[in-house]
């Protein structure tokens, strides 16, 4: 993921100063991509321990068109808590009460978490996010993108419209819940010589935190569908618009940068599965993973 470092470095020395919604400033810049041959190895980072666990079930989750994390905090996965959280601290007047990344805060948010793990009524009002996107991939003003493109992929290869989009304006206010409207937002297949590329154009990019998450992400829905449609992976390609360092994340930045990458690790996957739709946790391996250890850094929300 070499070239995962040179977008770091990129910021780091041609980045702009800017202001963003959470007020925590950033270094940006806009317009860069970046391009992984995923027969090379899977793209996760080894100069810094990613939980895969997290982008199987998150993805899993976008698969399945849902929109609540009951599902994600009771697989143990937490990167979507504190949307909902700070959505429930507003909706009831305690944010005041509770300053944000304060001890009692992050008190509050373990015992949001672990209700909505437990209280089903409490998930079902609390833990909805909104029309995000696994709404938009499944029922997009009633069409079932994911089933559409897999189908079209299958029966004309050489088209130019296997395209599937989060970004529907009219369900965009209500996204609130979820803090932000879609950061990822639209992603386009492309077949050639028997392999499936895909390109991911992001609108916003989170490239400490979030951009190791998206890569993976994408290059494992890259690898169901291409086995779905009896295909190899070719490319993934990342399009990326507003490409961020937020402030409090250079001091991990530069930790990163000093650490040499890896050998990429390889993906199995069990390859009786042939439905897009059927895909379990269990039938995704991660092979050969090595990395050094993570680095913590705060979540902007």
């Amino acid at each position: 993921m070499r070239a995962y470092h040179q977008l770091l470095r990129h910021i780091l020395e041609s980045g702009i100063d800017k202001s963003d919604r959470t007020g925590t400033g950033t270094k940006s810049v806009f317009g860069y991509q970046l391009r992984c041959d995923l027969q090379e190895g899977f793209p996760l980072l080894t100069t810094k321990k990613v939980h895969f666990k997290s982008i199987v079930h998150e993805l899993l989750w976008f698969l399945q068109g849902d929109t609540n994390i009951a599902y994600l905090v009771r697989n143990g996965v937490n990167i979507w808590n504190e949307w909902p959280f700070q959505h429930y601290l507003e909706a009831n007047n305690l944010s005041e009460q509770f300053v944000r990344y304060s001890p009692e805060w992050k008190a509050e948010l373990k015992a949001f978490v672990q209700r909505v793990k437990t209280d089903n009524e409490f998930a079902a009002e609390w833990g909805e996010l909104g029309p995000v996107y696994g709404k938009q991939w499944r029922d997009f003003s009633g069409v079932d993108q994911i089933a559409e493109v897999v189908a079209n992929i299958k029966r004309n290869p050489d088209s130019r419209r296997h395209i599937v989009s989060a970004w529907n304006p009219p369900d965009i206010p209500g996204m609130v819940k979820a803090g932000l409207p879609p950061c990822h937002t639209l992603f386009q297949f492309y077949v050639a010589e028997g392999k499936l590329s895909c390109q991911l154009y992001q609108r916003s990019a989170d490239v400490f935190l979030g951009v190791p998450f998206n890569i993976a992400s994408y290059a494992l829905l890259t690898h169901l569908i291409a086995q779905v449609c009896d295909l190899e992976v070719g490319d993934f390609v990342h399009t990326l618009g507003d490409a961020h360092l937020y402030n409090n994340h250079m001091e991990q930045t530069m930790l990163q940068l000093s650490r040499t990458p890896g050998p990429l690790p390889k993906l199995e996957l069990n390859p009786k599965v042939k439905d897009i739709f059927a895909f379990s946790y269990d039938d995704i391996q991660l092979l050969g993973y090595e990395p050094q250890a993570a680095i913590k850094a705060p979540v902007a929300v």
